[in-house]
């Protein structure tokens, strides 16, 4: 005779299992992320859904599902390598996750000088690839240029493409940044659309420390700033896949268009 209870408990227990399953390869191994954002533009778009290795520099409280106030620093920890693509936690909100390139590391020091990016006092080659178009906040469509960037990463360089709009601007002409010991210094790679480590406005939340009457520039009361180690959450390593949803998802007849099916299981240079 069928027991229901007994089937009932069986299958209570399965589901646990897995559960638990997913949960610990999410806390330690891989997680998913959806691009909310262009600031990552050419290299990352809106609707991009990709996959971040949880173990590539460690464990901290925000790599785990809920924060753990209590646990300070960084189980395992390592720095990431200049160019590696990284989601971590804002520093103004450590509960909104953001995604840029690590550009500067500790001791480095990093400045742009007519849009053209500088590290450690030298000029990081760049090669003009073509012409790029974007659309802005308010939809209008904007022209720039994509170069590919050839940034010094160990005892070589690592080349990923970069959109610039122009070489005007505060943003694209800055002071020297010394990044601190324990922080990263991270840019996007849409450099004139980006909210990212050149603006160091606001140090009520979580940001690493800048030096006393420095001249760095601020956007805001709650700029990114230089961004602590432990709010480092895991290495951007795939392009799983990507929608450009132009209309509402229950349109489903738009679907076969808006899938960008080249981007699908792309790495991420």
């Amino acid at each position: 005779m069928r027991d229901p209870t007994g089937e009932w408990k069986l299958f209570l227990v399965q589901m646990a299992v897995i559960l638990a399953a997913v949960m610990v390869v999410r806390t330690f191994v891989v997680q998913p992320y959806v691009i909310p954002s262009a600031s990552m533009i050419p290299t990352l778009q809106i609707g991009d859904y990709i996959a971040t290795t949880k173990y590539s520099y460690g464990w901290s409280r925000y790599s785990m599902p809920f924060n753990l106030p209590a646990f300070k620093g960084r189980l395992d920890g390592s720095l990431p390598q200049r160019g590696d693509v990284v989601v971590f936690r804002y520093t103004q909100d450590p509960t909104v996750d953001y995604i840029k390139r690590a550009i500067g590391l500790p001791g480095d020091h990093v400045q742009m000088r007519a849009g053209r990016l500088f590290i450690n006092g030298h000029a990081v080659a760049t090669t003009a690839v073509g012409p790029y178009s974007v659309h802005d906040d308010q939809g209008r469509l904007l022209s720039g240029t994509v170069y590919t960037e050839d940034l010094p990463r160990g005892r070589g360089t690592l080349q990923h493409p970069v959109l610039k709009l122009t070489d005007g601007g505060a943003a694209n002409n800055t002071a020297d940044y010394v990044v601190p010991q324990g922080c990263v210094f991270f840019m996007g790679d849409d450099r004139d659309d980006s909210a990212d480590s050149r603006f160091q406005g606001g140090r009520e939340s979580g940001a690493c420390p800048a030096p006393p009457g420095n001249d760095y520039l601020k956007s805001t009361g709650h700029d990114l700033g230089f961004v602590p180690m432990q709010n480092l959450v895991g290495r951007a390593r795939l392009v799983l896949f990507s929608v450009d949803m132009h209309h509402p998802a229950w349109e489903f007849w738009y679907w076969p268009s808006e899938i960008r099916w080249g981007r699908f299981f792309q790495p991420i240079p």
